[in-house]
């Protein structure tokens, strides 16, 4: 039910004929890599919550126990030019619950792919301000069971994604960003032929809500631009939808509501180019029809040159 796509990276090393820039680009941030650089990453995330919320209820259940949900996934970002990116990830999910009779499942889940494009830059006052644009689409990888919920590896629907991205930089290392993003999405296919949310439905088909999501993120560069740290606060929202009817399983149509602070850091290596730690982890403070998760990530990013690697050097901070 938490669609985190904050990460745990592991990567094994390529040989790389030069490092310039460190990101761990996501298509949430606002990082772009230099044309002809990749950032290649293997992913884990770590998701568990005993409560929820059923509709604005907050409660346990017995038969779910602790519900754990944990996302191995490989991602890549690669700089076209300067200013277009684009960026690809597989997930495969493993989900449990602690209490109850249901069966944990694992699979794959949703490929995605987006390009990012850097609109506007502009010199203001003592910093800069960037806007980013981001496209995208993600569609189920795998057969999974979207109407097994909470334990289901995804909603089963494709999604295409409009994102906006915000961000001024202090010239002194400090910076704020906020994105929202539009998720349009397909209906979802499940393994019966009638069933029940606010009324009856005779179909194998549940027509989707679309949502947004969003976050504010205030942030700086230290320790010359080798250590970086920053707070957020997120959220999801889905534009209709119900809510999980009284002692009954969640639906992939549910109105989902969430918000999260959270914060992290990343660190790059002085012994290895182009090799960063990350570390994050956050906690859902309100929801609806969503559980009450805490998450903890960490891990490893890389990146390295595959063409044009002139201006490849030494390792900065992002800069636009």
């Amino acid at each position: 039910m938490n669609r985190s796509i904050l990460l745990f990276t592991l990567f094994w090393v390529f040989s790389a004929t030069g490092v310039g820039r460190l990101c761990a680009q996501t298509p949430t941030d606002d990082l772009m890599m230099d044309k002809g650089q990749i950032c290649v990453a293997l992913t884990f995330t770590h998701d568990a919550w005993d409560e929820y919320w059923e509709g604005a209820l907050q409660r346990s259940n017995d038969n779910i126990g602790t519900l754990t949900r944990q996302t191995i996934m490989p991602m890549f970002s690669l700089g076209i030019t300067d200013r277009i990116n684009v960026l690809a990830a597989l997930p495969w999910v493993k989900t449990e619950a602690s209490g109850g009779q249901l069966t944990g499942v694992q699979g794959l889940q949703d490929f995605g792919v987006w390009a990012k494009v850097h609109a506007l830059h502009t010199d203001i006052g003592p910093g800069e301000f960037n806007i980013f644009g981001v496209v995208g689409l993600t569609a189920p990888a795998s057969n999974y069971l979207a109407d097994y919920m909470p334990l289901n590896l995804g909603l089963g629907c494709a999604e295409g994604i409009f994102r906006g991205i915000f961000q001024y930089r202090f010239d002194q290392g400090p910076y704020v960003h906020t994105q929202a993003g539009y998720h349009l999405r397909g209906n979802t296919e499940i393994e019966r032929d009638y069933y029940y949310t606010t009324h009856g439905v005779y179909s194998n088909e549940i027509n989707m809500p679309n949502a947004v999501d969003w976050d504010v993120v205030v942030g700086s560069w230290l320790l010359e631009n080798s250590l970086k740290l920053e707070v957020r606060v997120d959220g999801l929202t889905t534009l209709s939808g119900h809510d999980i009817r009284w002692q009954d399983t969640p639906f992939p149509s549910n109105r989902m509501v969430s918000t999260r602070i959270g914060g992290g850091g990343q660190y790059f290596l002085p012994f290895v180019k182009g090799l960063s730690v990350i570390a994050n982890g956050g906690y859902v403070i309100s929801g609806r029809n969503v559980g009450q998760s805490t998450y903890f990530t960490g891990g490893l990013a890389y990146q390295f040159g595959l063409w044009n690697t002139a201006n490849a050097s030494t390792i900065n901070a992002p800069t636009h």
